[in-house]
């Protein structure tokens, strides 16, 4: 492991740091050689930190052995990937705000595949909807595609599951400590056994409920198109396929009924311009690699 990965895993295991701060340490210093000599000062003028949060910065760099924390995780199976790794997922690293790490559990060279595709939806999703995604997913997972999706209850469980006979990638708002919900636990096991499980945040962090708006940029970062599987006019998923459109890339939708509620969600990307899919083929012509 090189040495400006192991300083960006100090960092990242350090109260008072976000995403924002530590790119901001890479613009003035890109191999963070100044990372052990920054000053409350200097974090509070320059940097814009809080004296709480600075001060609790200070404490923990100090304090924080980043190779005993690198040595654990090796022995509990967990590899670490950086943005400048020529193993960092080729798609992810071009959006506008990649994760400067990638903790992961399992088969690491799905990092690899090109040919994926995320695919979100509603929690609570209808009985037909197991089989929709049957018709439209099973297709492409058998001719290679990796299934990406966030490992949440409903539509996303049901595309990991679906995808356990081919290829798939559950990302975290969590740490790998803490796989969220509690319901997949056993599917989570599943996934870092014979999968891929990744996350941006350190294994101890637990889930926090910003975290999963966050991740929803590496979700459709990943891949090169969102499916939208039944999702409420208001939906954490209508949040990943704006990112996928931010991000350049495709969108697609599944039709429903007008009566149902998780229907106008996947209807209004529709009318700003998502692809209509009704069959394997919609997603695979748009899609070709």
């Amino acid at each position: 492991m090189d040495d400006l990965t192991r300083k960006l895993i100090q960092l990242d295991h350090c109260r008072g740091l976000g995403r924002k701060t530590i790119s901001a340490f890479l613009k003035t210093d890109p191999g963070l050689s100044r990372a052990a000599d920054y000053s409350f000062k200097e974090l509070t003028e320059i940097y814009r930190m809080s004296p709480v949060r600075a001060e609790q910065f200070l404490k923990d760099f100090h304090t924080f052995n980043p190779e005993r924390m690198i040595q654990r995780y090796e022995r509990q199976g967990i590899s670490i990937v950086s943005v400048h790794s020529p193993d960092y997922p080729h798609y992810l690293k071009k959006i506008f705000d990649p994760p400067h790490l990638l903790y992961m559990k399992g088969k690491k060279e799905r990092l690899k595949d090109l040919k994926m595709l995320s695919v979100v939806g509603t929690r609570y999703p209808s009985t037909e909807a197991s089989r929709i995604m049957d018709y439209l997913l099973t297709p492409l997972i058998e001719s290679g595609w990796t299934i990406v999706s966030g490992l949440a209850l409903g539509i996303d469980g049901l595309a990991h599951a679906l995808a356990l006979k081919g290829q798939t990638i559950a990302v975290l708002g969590s740490g790998l400590y803490f796989p969220y919900p509690l319901q997949h636990r056993s599917l989570f096991n599943e996934l870092i056994e014979h999968q891929l499980v990744i996350s941006e945040y350190p294994p101890p962090s637990r889930p926090e409920r910003w975290r999963f708006p966050e991740r929803n940029r590496v979700i459709s970062g990943l891949t090169l198109g969102t499916l939208v599987i039944e999702a409420k006019e208001r939906s954490g998923s209508l949040i990943t396929a704006d990112q996928a459109l931010e991000q350049g890339r495709e969108v697609f939708a599944v039709p429903g009924s007008v009566f149902k509620e998780n229907s106008k969600g996947t209807h209004r990307l529709i009318q700003q311009g998502a692809k209509l899919v009704t069959q394997p083929g919609d997603i695979l012509e748009e899609l070709r690699v």
